[in-house]
């Protein structure tokens, strides 16, 4: 079989999916009944980040430990199926397995899956997700707003519950900061970059002292489309670029020609070593998760962290506050240990002691108001912070920002036209023997769109 035909088959084989899936309809919560009583409790997700928290939290055994062979909760074997994102394979594993779920047999039937806000209302607004109320889950007095939102069908049931909050900012290099801008901390860098328009003048003077802005043309791209001013499709189901993509598009082009970015993906090694002692790049953004676990040249080696930039970062909101990422939980319709699913959100909504555990221990920002916050004010009252960010206090920051998260637009679509645009936009970017122009990026773009999504009207 040729790659062309492989390929083909490949995209086919994920619309059919996603429109059998979305075929389903609309919940309206309607199933009163819990199933319980499976004699597995059997989870799916895409890595095993979550995996580690609910053995070390909530699990009988409470330990992350990789020499336990099986964990168990109230007794129940825990299976977990983990299938990579990559080209879509995790969605694609969990339709199938949510199509067939009513007849599985009990090794193979879902019980709870996760899922991420650029996909998640594929499965929200369907009838193979359970009204997670109806099984337990009704205090999210203390959750933020916008993930209850995320995790709501269009009919205003909650279908899932988040176990973070990811609110993201502008992390920076305080060493580059007061070589070039006279100043270092967060305080004093915060208004020298509080809009778009500070931004790239502070880009052109890194620029001039031999420093890029960012490592990666995409650095910014989630501030821009998580700050959407329209969703990516409309009613009449016509494909929209949102107002402030655009502006990327604008801003990615003129960063890349003016020399102040480089053309590296976002997880490209040609980013992250600039992270590395001896780095020029001034600034990257993100999440806690992503500065935490995603900068390991910044690390270094060994407890002196030699050869990193350790201490030498800091964290401001930078030009526009917005998220990035994000975990959800769901309950199948068809699964069987719908208690344990229930008991599993709980945990980690409102426990607060696992809660607290989770901000200290583990760096994660949590889904709870009032436990983030007596986090920050721990850390303030005890003088601690985070190290990479020379000590600065970043729970206080992040409680700072969460309350300002507004999800306002969402689409089934988000992920293949976040992804799609970037990846044929970054071809015009490299000046592509084929996509050497905007024009055929977007027409590159829609077209890879319409192979997934035929039912779509793109633009002339």
């Amino acid at each position: 079989m040729n790659k062309l035909l492989k390929k083909f088959l490949a995209v086919s084989f994920v619309f059919v999916l996603t429109f059998v899936l979305i075929g389903c309809g609309e919940t309206n919560g309607s199933d009163d009944e819990l199933n319980d009583g499976g004699s597995i409790f059997h989870i799916y997700a895409w890595n095993t980040e979550f995996q580690g928290f609910f053995n070390k939290y909530v699990s009988d055994e409470k330990a992350n430990d990789s020499s336990i062979e099986t964990y168990h909760l109230d007794g129940v074997p825990v299976k977990w199926t983990i299938v990579t994102s990559d080209n879509g394979a995790y969605q694609n594993a969990l339709d199938m397995a949510l199509r067939e779920n009513a007849t599985a047999n009990e090794e193979n039937k879902v019980d709870m899956f996760l899922a991420e806000a650029d996909y998640i209302l594929k499965y929200v607004n369907t009838s193979l997700t359970k009204d997670i109320e109806k099984i337990g889950v009704d205090d999210f007095s203390q959750a933020y707003q916008y993930t209850v939102d995320i995790g709501t069908d269009r009919t205003g049931v909650i279908k899932a519950a988040s176990f973070q909050c990811c609110p993201a900012g502008m992390v920076y290099r305080r060493s580059i900061a007061l070589e070039v801008l006279g100043v270092s901390e967060p305080e004093d860098v915060q208004p020298l970059v509080d809009s778009w328009e500070k931004f790239e003048d502070v880009a052109e003077m890194m620029q001039e002292k031999g420093y890029y802005m960012t490592g990666s043309y995409a650095d910014t791209y989630r501030v821009f489309s998580n700050n959407a001013d329209k969703p990516w499709v409309d009613e009449n189901k016509q494909v929209q670029i949102p107002t402030p993509v655009q502006t990327w598009m604008e801003q990615a082009e003129k960063f890349v020609k003016e020399g102040y970015t480089k053309t590296e993906g976002v997880w490209d090694g040609g980013k992250t070593i600039e992270f590395a002692e001896g780095g020029k790049v001034f600034c990257t953004f993100g999440p806690a998760w992503y500065y935490n676990f995603c900068m390991g040249p910044a690390m270094g080696e060994g407890d002196e962290h030699v050869g990193g930039t350790y201490g030498d970062w800091g964290l401001i909101t930078g030009p526009q506050a917005y998220f990035w990422g994000g975990t959800w939980l769901l309950c199948p319709s068809a699964g069987s240990n719908d208690t344990l699913v229930a008991k599993t959100m709980n945990a980690f909504l409102n426990n607060e002691e696992i809660l607290e555990r989770l901000v200290k221990e583990d760096s994660q920002f949590s889904n709870n108001k009032k436990v983030n916050a007596k986090v920050a004010a721990d850390y303030d009252a005890e003088g601690k912070g985070n190290g990479l960010l020379n000590g600065q206090n970043d729970t206080k920051v992040w409680v700072e920002m969460a309350d300002n998260i507004v999800v306002r637009y969402s689409t089934i679509y988000d992920q293949h036209c976040n992804e799609g645009l970037q990846t044929a936009f970054v071809k015009f970017l490299k000046n592509d023997a084929e996509i050497n122009t905007k024009e055929k990026a977007l027409a590159d773009f829609y077209a890879d769109l319409l192979k997934a999504f035929p039912n779509l009207v793109v633009p002339d």
